[in-house]
């Protein structure tokens, strides 16, 4: 018996009726989902569409208004010149021609129930108004395409000026031979992505080399001295088996560098209108005399061995995570560094290194002076110490949180260095309101690669519960 003759006879066969019970649940389901759909409240309008619509009724609210005061003041009072300025309103509230229009169309159509009031019965008058309005409209078009064709210009400048400056102050990769790098940059120029600090992490064959450094001055002016160490480092880094020599080719690249400067003012100076050959030299080559820059160079093996390199700038932090998950910042050295480069001869066998070991787990925080330097407005400057205490606790509270709630995947380990770097940037900026007085760039390794020798701490006496081991972190 066929399907269609059981059907007729009364008879459900097993697949007719899945099927059937299939079709019911999907039509039910689907109902459910039409019944949640209508259940849901209405999403309201985005606020940049409200604005939008907002911006767009300002044309005609303005006619509006005109149009009353025109037909409620006393007889002999004129305010209807003031329709002429709907275009320029809609010109500099929406930038686009169509707002431009439509604000000449209502100014235009405001213009028809003034007929009635005597003053503006004779045709002339309305003629006047309406080509002054058409006129008004005519000029803002001009300038909305001339805005138009500024703002491409000036974001095509912006997109080679971003480059220009990744070129010079270049994005870290995330991880550099097993260590974990993160690094953020504010200049105090406005506007400008680098200014007078310095940055670079390579890897090379000697190990994974990192430079930081701060020219004399800030903002842009000092581009150019950044340039010419950052060039010579990234080719030093390579060539020199020891890191005590780079300072002295960075010694080099900048007395040719501050020596091409020095020529290129006295030339400017010569020139006629410029000094007119009296062969003294402009006061821009002044400050060419007075140039340094602090220079911190490290050398981060595989086995966590570190070789340091001081020329004047501030030591790096060094961030230890405790046995309880507690973390601590403390300086590498509180040794003197010898002078910065171009203000003294490096000695003829270059600075001496300071050795320390960076086992897995912990990390570097590295910043330049202008991290310290940056003030509130009651004068008191930034305590990083704190930051950094603050960055590593509040991660640690974070991942407490997360574990509580059952998520494995976070630990309540140390912040990372992108984090970390993140923190203190928003800090420093909320510390100084914004305004800095020097540039800063900050930069944060931490080593990632696997604990080969067992415990990330030796255990402190009498507490043989505080071995803690390090699980393997590569990728």
């Amino acid at each position: 018996m066929t399907g269609d003759q059981a059907s007729r006879a009364g008879v459900t066969s097993p697949g007719l009726a899945e099927e059937k019970a299939a079709r019911a649940a999907k039509a039910a389901k689907a109902a459910k989902a039409a019944e949640a759909t209508k259940a849901q409240p209405k999403v309201s309008a985005s606020p940049r569409s409200v604005r939008r619509a907002a911006v767009f009724a300002v044309p005609a609210v303005w006619a509006a208004a005109v149009l009353l005061l025109e037909l409620v003041l006393p007889e002999g009072t004129h305010c209807v010149a003031l329709l002429a300025a709907t275009p320029a309103l809609a010109c500099a509230g929406t930038g686009a021609r169509t707002g431009v229009w439509l604000g000449g169309g209502c100014a235009l159509i405001a213009l028809y129930p003034l007929g009635s009031v005597p003053v503006y019965e004779d045709i002339g008058s309305r003629a006047g108004m309406c080509a002054a309005i058409v006129c008004v409209a005519m000029a803002s078009c001009y300038t909305v395409r001339r805005r138009a064709r500024l703002t491409d210009e000036l974001a095509r400048t912006r997109e080679v000026a971003t480059a220009a400056q990744q070129a010079l102050i270049r994005p870290l990769p995330p991880r550099i031979e097993g260590f974990t790098v993160a690094a953020g940059y504010l200049s105090a120029a406005r506007g400008a992505a680098v200014g007078g600090d310095l940055y670079d992490a390579v890897a090379t064959v000697h190990g994974v080399r990192v430079v930081i450094g701060d020219v004399r001055g800030h903002g842009l002016g000092a581009v150019s001295t950044v340039a010419a160490v950052l060039g010579c480092f990234r080719e030093a880094a390579h060539d020199e088996p020891r890191l005590e020599r780079v300072p002295h080719r960075l010694e080099r690249a900048l007395d040719r560098h501050l020596a091409a400067r020095r020529y290129a003012c006295a030339g400017r100076a010569e020139r006629p209108g410029s000094g007119g050959g009296t062969g003294e030299v402009s006061a821009e080559a002044e400050p060419v005399d007075e140039e340094f820059v602090t220079v911190l160079l490290l050398e981060v093996r595989a086995d966590g061995t570190v070789t340091a390199v001081n020329c004047g700038h501030p030591w790096p932090y060094r961030l230890v995570p405790g046995p309880r998950g507690e973390c601590r910042s403390e300086l590498v050295s509180t040794a003197e560094p010898v002078p910065p480069l171009g203000m003294l001869p490096l000695p003829p066998e270059g600075p001496e290194p300071r050795h320390l070991q960076l086992p897995p787990g912990e990390a570097l925080f590295f910043y330049t002076d202008g991290a310290e330097d940056a003030r509130d407005a009651d004068g008191r400057t930034f305590p990083l110490p704190e930051a950094l205490t603050a960055a590593l606790a509040g991660r640690r509270a974070r991942g407490g949180r997360r574990a509580a709630r059952g998520d494995g995947s976070a630990a309540a380990g140390a912040a990372g260095p992108a984090e970390l770097v993140d923190h203190v940037r928003r800090s420093l900026l909320r510390h100084a309101g914004g305004r800095l007085p020097d540039d800063v760039a900050l930069l944060a390794l931490r080593n990632d690669r696997c604990s080969v020798h067992g415990p990330r701490h030796d255990p402190p006496p009498g507490r043989a519960d505080a071995y803690v081991p390090l699980a393997c972190s590569c990728p």
